[in-house]
């Protein structure tokens, strides 16, 4: 759980992954096209996988991945951030680290 709140709390946009995840990288794919390049932390290539893995499940994640953190809150997984995008809640979230303005 603290390597979560510390990672969380290090990088503005954060995304918990694993590499042989669709959602994630349809995520990911999302924030790039929004202008925002997140820290993703892929959880399958960490020693300390498996309790990332169960600190995020008591977080409130309803999957482990992708788990999405901006600016050090967890957002939450693929339905949360497509539910936030389609009400036009995402943007003003990630404002602060868009690296170029959309037109």
């Amino acid at each position: 759980m603290e390597k979560v709140v510390k990672l969380a709390s290090e990088n503005g946009v954060l995304i918990f992954s694993k590499s042989t995840c669709c959602l994630c990288y349809a995520v990911q794919i999302l924030f790039q096209e929004l202008g925002v390049h997140p820290h993703v932390h892929e959880i399958d290539h960490d020693p300390e996988g498996k309790e990332i893995e169960k600190a995020l499940m008591r977080m409130g994640c309803n999957g482990p991945v992708p788990a999405v953190f901006i600016a050090g809150k967890l957002v939450g997984s693929t339905n949360e951030v497509m539910s936030l995008h389609l009400s036009g809640a995402l943007i003003p979230l990630l404002k602060p680290y868009q690296q170029h303005n959309l037109s």
